[in-house]
């Protein structure tokens, strides 16, 4: 009696050696079968399988980032602007804000195919080995040691990426724009998944973890404010104060050089604080993203020479000083007796 007449040479779920046994009745045949056909046709089929749920999850992942680039928010200053400007005026603030959005998205689409393929090469890499015979079983325990010690061991580091994900996918901030994060300001250059390098007003390179930057100033996102405080002298007329400041934000406005800046009337908002030294008399402009601190100069300026021309006093710290002298002291009783 043959073999495998009495013994199954062939493991549960091995269907190429059952087949090649029932065919054959040859235990030795349905083995090398197995080896050589079952166990290729396994890999194979797990490689065009790994790769046929990557294209799937990478397409999706496109589709995801195509929609993303359209943008879901509306651009207050591109609307804004455009009223200013008319509509053929050219839209660089739009411009800019759709390539940063664009940039973005890919960004985060990028990370996020790293990130399926990574996975989708663990699964079916340790799937792999257990078909070709390899036991899984220490790898994956060596696997959940390694990654507990380095979770560990790297939770700034995870830390950093983490907080850097979410600021480019939230958008809180872009190369250009003005930031303040607590310990440094400036002009953001380059931006990471893990640092953000600022440029400051002096010159200086920061170098900022991601993670520790627990909250954002940008001074550039859709629109900026002036906001000037002019003091003037107690003994000035406050109503025809505001009219002159009116009268100078007025004409900034309506200048040819600065329709592309300032994006709505410029308001005087009135008396902010009754000082030792003067009245504090508040005025603000809405201008576009940036160009805040290039208008508030030009006001100071412009304030300056109309103040000047008016005769209205900008009052300024000033000093009293008593020049007190001592009288002679009165000539000693009888000295001038004989």
């Amino acid at each position: 009696m043959l073999p495998s007449a009495t013994t199954d040479p062939c493991e549960t779920g091995e269907t190429v050696c059952d087949l090649a046994l029932r065919l054959t009745d040859n235990s030795v045949v349905a083995q090398v079968a197995d080896v050589l056909i079952g166990a290729p046709m396994a890999l194979v089929g797990l490689v065009l399988l790994a790769f046929a749920v990557r294209w799937v999850l990478h397409r999706l992942v496109d589709r995801v980032v195509k929609r993303a680039e359209s943008g879901v928010l509306p651009d207050a200053v591109g609307r804004l602007s455009k009223v200013r400007r008319g509509p053929h005026a050219p839209m660089t603030h739009d411009a800019v804000t759709s390539t940063r959005r664009v940039q973005r998205a890919k960004t985060i689409g990028s990370l996020l195919k790293s990130i399926i393929t990574g996975v989708l090469v663990a699964i079916f890499g340790t799937m792999i080995l257990s078909e070709i015979g390899v036991n899984i079983a220490p790898i994956i325990a060596s696997a959940g040691i390694i990654g507990l010690a380095l979770g560990f061991g790297a939770q700034s580091l995870v830390k950093d990426f983490l907080s850097g994900i979410f600021m480019i996918l939230e958008d809180q901030y872009g190369v250009g724009d003005v930031v303040d994060v607590g310990e440094a300001s400036g002009t953001v250059e380059a931006v990471s998944l893990r640092i953000t390098r600022l440029r400051d007003v002096n010159g200086t390179v920061w170098y900022v973890p991601n993670g520790e930057i627990l909250r954002v100033g940008n001074m550039s996102q859709n629109w900026a404010r002036t906001v000037l405080d002019i003091n003037v002298s107690y003994g000035e007329d406050l109503a025809r104060v505001r009219r002159v400041l009116q009268d100078v934000a007025h004409d900034l406005w309506e200048d040819e050089d600065y329709k592309n800046l300032v994006i709505e009337e410029p308001e005087v908002w009135g008396v902010e604080s009754l000082g030792i030294d003067g009245v504090t008399v508040r005025v603000t402009l809405k201008t576009a993203p940036m160009e805040q601190w290039a208008v508030a100069r030009e006001m100071r300026q412009r304030i300056k020479a109309r103040f000047d021309h008016e005769g209205i006093e900008i009052p300024f710290p000033q000093r009293v000083i008593w020049n007190r002298q001592e009288p002679a002291a009165p000539a000693a009783a009888g000295a001038d007796q004989p």
